[in-house]
């Protein structure tokens, strides 16, 4: 839960910009070429447009957001995006009857919801990467961080990179700027106790300019949770051994954001 600071007096709307965004990986090794098309095509529609939408739709439930406007689309030959606009308050309540739609999208520009999926596969060795970034950014007091153990727990998550940061300002009535409404020290501050005990974390957090970065990845390996349609037993030691070095290296990899070697 966001802790406010003590409630200020604001001289007009809350115009700090908070923003929430996620690179989250499901890393997967499919033994045949069929099993590696098979697998895309799965992960391709559970997390189908639809899908999607859905997750976004309760994401904004949880932090307060009216939804102003849904755009969705499910791309061939594999991957999904959706994006919703949101607002603070109902939009009869923020605006005159006066305005159109196209000021109401223009007005409501950093404040959205989206999300993009990309399958792939590596052509040669087996590895299949689904990846998901998603971005929460809003205006005033509702705060995406009320969301944040909601999309992890959303996904199959091996790896999960986040940056939080506010931007901007408000202004008090007394004219005194104000560039934080909330206190934090991490993003780890806010994840429940059933995902800081799944996961290795990691900080890099830059105060002063009100940037927090937490990346962290799966603290245990089974090699059967990361194999599809296969069982490590009917595998021979050594395939065990290869298999299981390919994607310790993947996650290292996507871990540190860097090719090793």
């Amino acid at each position: 839960m966001v802790k406010p600071l003590p409630r200020l007096r604001l001289q007009g709307f809350n115009n700090l910009t908070k923003s929430l965004s996620f690179n989250i990986y499901d890393i997967n090794y499919a033994v045949t070429s069929d099993q590696r098309d098979r697998y895309i095509e799965y992960i391709d529609e559970a997390y189908d447009a639809d899908r999607l939408t859905k997750i976004l739709t309760d994401v904004a439930e949880i932090i307060g957001a009216q939804i102003l406007n849904v755009a969705r689309q499910d791309y061939d030959p594999q991957g999904a995006s959706v994006t919703i606009l949101i607002s603070e308050q109902p939009i009869a309540e923020k605006l005159g009857k006066d305005m159109i739609s196209e000021t109401v999208l223009a007005h409501l520009d950093k404040s959205h919801i989206t999300v993009h999926t990309y399958p792939e596969s590596h052509p040669v060795n087996g590895i299949s990467t689904f990846r998901a970034d998603i971005d929460v950014s809003t205006c005033g007091v509702i705060s995406p961080l009320k969301a944040l153990n909601f999309l992890i727990d959303s996904f199959e998550s091996d790896i999960v990179i986040m940056d939080y940061r506010v931007r901007g300002f408000t202004r008090d009535v007394r004219g005194k700027k104000h560039y934080m409404d909330h206190r934090i020290n991490s993003v780890q501050d806010y994840l429940a106790k059933h995902i800081r005990q799944k996961y290795e974390m990691f900080d890099v957090n830059v105060y002063q300019e009100n940037i927090f970065h937490t990346k962290m990845h799966v603290k245990e390996f089974d090699l059967d949770t990361y194999l599809f349609e296969a069982n490590a037993s009917d595998l021979s030691f050594k395939e065990r051994q290869k298999i299981e070095a390919l994607l310790r290296r993947e996650i290292e990899e996507l871990f540190h954001g860097r090719n090793l070697g």
